[in-house]
């Protein structure tokens, strides 16, 4: 396994992940990396972003809202984005 090898980003959780990314886009922005760095954590970065989108897109699928029945009683559940 090499040094920039991001196999370890899908064991990540969403807040370390998005730490990790912000980190990134702040080296990067700076302009502090030399070429080779710089290439290697923007592809960390892609890696990571991805990663994130992919956990928020699993939170919202599990997101549910309460269905309540006419006398104002939880009855059960609905996907948030019914239509």
């Amino acid at each position: 396994m090499t040094e920039t090898s991001n196999d370890d980003i899908k064991t990540l959780s969403f807040e370390a992940a998005l730490a990790q990314l912000e980190e990134i886009v702040g080296k990067l922005e700076s302009g502090r990396a030399p070429l080779a760095e710089s290439i290697a954590i923007y592809e960390r970065g892609e890696a990571l972003k991805a990663h994130c989108e992919a956990l928020l897109k699993t939170a919202e699928a599990r997101i549910e809202k309460i269905t309540l029945s006419r006398e104002g009683k939880p009855i059960g559940t609905a996907p948030l984005d019914a239509e």
